[in-house]
């Protein structure tokens, strides 16, 4: 089988770069990225599926998604064990949830050799150029988030601005990129961000005991202490799981959630704070009046989207409210490892 990648136009490809994606019993929106990565114009080095479900379906579909990939890219450069298949199935022995996945995903390819991170769930697909459009960032930059479509395919518009003090994201950043062609951000969405093997050296892993929502944005909050992450306006991949929303002055919107989101909101701002304390950002007014506006801002949701959850999401604010408080005066938390230890590299 002959190497493909080499083939390729080296201004469009992306040098070992891994997709790392986490699934959670969504085998059919997990189909629809498949057929998406088959359809990118370049050849992506690995593809690491993290299983949080450990389903024989899900296996038997990354086994018969690998024999397509063989089939069109042929294989790869091999990794650290001499490996060349591109497709790598990693199932975990309990649901880890996203940030779990990512951890484990991230460390999966790290040890393997990848230069480049490219992570994302199981409910997006991504654009045939996808791959081209974000190459030519990663001559400059290290950390960078491409655009992307919503579900009804208009764009989507992400809060890339990230007020610390008060530890939530500014809603009426501009969503124009202006001269320079892209923004720099202080944050990081794991729905397609990708980053280099140095920020993964510097900072460590993704925090697993987020277990949902806010992991990502404090592991841009961690990145952009040692590099300058970016938001560029190329579109690099779409969502393709419709949530229902309250349509905001025609471009913001708020999402229906569930009622294990709303805990972890809430609950992982303790964590969030941990981290602002290690790296002397937090001040506990500011931050405080954040836990307020993110507490108002969940009850507005409740009311305005998801009203049939409406007690037993209350109930949920202020569990992970109480679980937060908690965390902010546990003496035996420590931030992850950073820099990574050099074992990882065994």
């Amino acid at each position: 089988m002959t190497e493909v990648q080499t083939n390729q136009n080296p201004s469009k490809t992306i040098d070992k770069l891994a997709m790392v994606i986490t699934t959670y019993k969504r085998q059919n929106l997990l189909a629809t990225l498949f057929e998406s990565i088959l359809a990118l114009e370049q050849a992506p080095w690995r593809v690491i599926v993290v299983d949080n479900e450990r389903s024989d379906e899900t296996k038997s579909m990354v086994e018969d998604f690998s024999a397509k990939v063989t089939a069109q890219w042929g294989k790869t450069v091999a990794d650290r064990s001499g490996n060349q298949e591109r497709v790598v199935y990693a199932p975990q022995t309990e649901n880890l949830g996203g940030a779990g996945g990512f951890s484990a995903g991230v460390k999966k390819a790290y040890q393997l050799g990848a230069e480049w991170f490219w992570v994302m769930d199981d409910d997006v697909a991504v654009l045939p150029d996808g791959i081209a459009k974000l190459a030519p960032w990663t001559r400059r930059h290290e950390v960078i988030q491409g655009s992307r479509f919503d579900y009804d395919g208009g764009p989507f518009y992400w809060q890339y601005d990230f007020r610390i003090g008060l530890g939530i994201p500014n809603p009426i950043a501009p969503a124009a990129f202006g001269r320079a062609g892209f923004r720099t951000m202080n944050t990081l969405c794991f729905e397609g961000g990708l980053f280099n093997r140095r920020v993964v050296k510097e900072i460590g892993l993704p925090d697993p005991r987020f277990f949902i929502y806010w992991d990502d944005t404090i592991y841009g909050y961690r990145a952009s202490k040692v590099t300058a992450p970016i938001v560029v306006p190329d579109v690099v991949l779409r969502r393709t799981r419709e949530i229902g929303n309250w349509d905001i002055a025609g471009l913001r919107q708020l999402n229906s959630t569930s009622d294990m989101n709303r805990y972890h909101i809430m609950r992982n701002r303790g964590y969030m704070a941990r981290y602002f304390m290690v790296y002397g950002d937090y001040r506990p007014f500011l931050f405080g009046l954040g836990t307020l506006a993110t507490a108002a801002k969940e009850l507005i949701r409740l009311v305005m989207v998801d009203r049939e959850h409406l007690r037993t999401g209350i109930v949920q604010i202020a569990k992970g409210w109480w679980d937060s408080r908690k965390l902010l005066h546990d003496n035996a938390w420590r931030p992850m490892p950073s820099p990574l230890p050099d074992t990882l590299d065994d």
